[in-house]
């Protein structure tokens, strides 16, 4: 314990200096290419932990490449410029990724067996999978947090429920519960208000409030406006696979940039923390 230099005995008080948490993804001039066409092109973006942060841009200008990118499913073209860490590495195994990472897409679904029931959902998440198979062993504990993370997206009554008796908002509640099965770093919503009716949009967005204000970070891809939750503080702007805009989400909500983004002379209006364009 130190002591201070004016005759006096009593200690001072020592103040440890914060550590600075490595960003949840870095990526630093990647280029990714799909279909032989490049979908990302020289793109930089840094996204830090607990971070609440949306990216938007129109159909085709790169979101689900970069999705897909930090998800380990695509890879980037070899630069010497180019650099991608996630969590502060270079090199992840794929499966131990996925637990960091929540992901909630509409694909996911998809690929799911039609009879698997809502609790098979949340619990394939343990396993990186798209379903329960007789290789996995369910642990007594993987149970009951799986019912536990139905329970905080209010879905609990979907546990025994197949897949092919859930609507498209009820199928979605189970997405989100399998992405928090794990108590990821963060969750990643992929378009997530597709498909949704009105009152399933909203109960959408009512869920991704309580999420961020749960303290879990928010990485949101999407091209809707209305999906940005208030929370929401960051806004990226994509097109055409580049970053053409980043910084506060008031600034990048301009008639101007709005234009500009989706190619028509945009107008905006606000209610209740929500950005509409029209």
């Amino acid at each position: 314990m130190e002591f201070s230099g004016n005759g006096s005995n009593k200690p001072v008080a020592q103040t440890e200096t914060p550590v600075a948490l490595p960003a949840l993804i870095d990526f630093q001039n990647i280029s990714v290419k799909r279909g032989g066409k490049l979908a990302l092109d020289e793109l930089s973006l840094r996204i830090s932990q607990n971070e609440h942060v949306a990216i938007l841009g129109p159909n085709g200008c790169g979101k689900s490449t970069l999705i897909k990118t930090i998800t380990r499913e695509l890879y980037p073209l070899y630069s010497p410029d180019s650099r991608i860490t996630i969590m502060g590495e270079l090199l992840w195994n794929v499966r131990e990724l996925r637990l960091l990472l929540g992901i909630v897409s509409n694909d996911l679904m998809a690929g799911c067996r039609t009879d698997s029931t809502g609790r098979d959902i949340v619990l394939s998440g343990f396993f990186s999978s798209l379903a329960i198979f007789s290789n996995h062993h369910v642990e007594q504990d993987q149970l009951t947090r799986a019912d536990a993370a139905l329970a905080k997206v209010g879905a609990l009554h979907l546990a025994d429920r197949p897949v092919e008796q859930m609507s498209s908002g009820e199928s979605q509640r189970t997405l989100i519960a399998r992405a928090l099965v794990h108590n990821p770093l963060a969750l990643i919503f992929d378009e997530p208000s597709n498909s949704l009716d009105l009152r399933m949009q909203r109960e959408l967005r009512e869920t991704m409030r309580k999420l961020a204000q749960s303290g879990v970070g928010i990485v949101l891809v999407t091209h809707q406006t209305a999906d940005i939750i208030p929370e929401i503080e960051r806004l990226v702007l994509m097109r055409d696979g580049r970053i053409v805009g980043d910084g506060p989400k008031k600034e990048m909500l301009s008639e101007d940039k709005m234009s500009d983004l989706f190619g028509f002379p945009a107008q905006i209006s606000y209610r209740d923390g929500y950005c509409y364009v029209w």
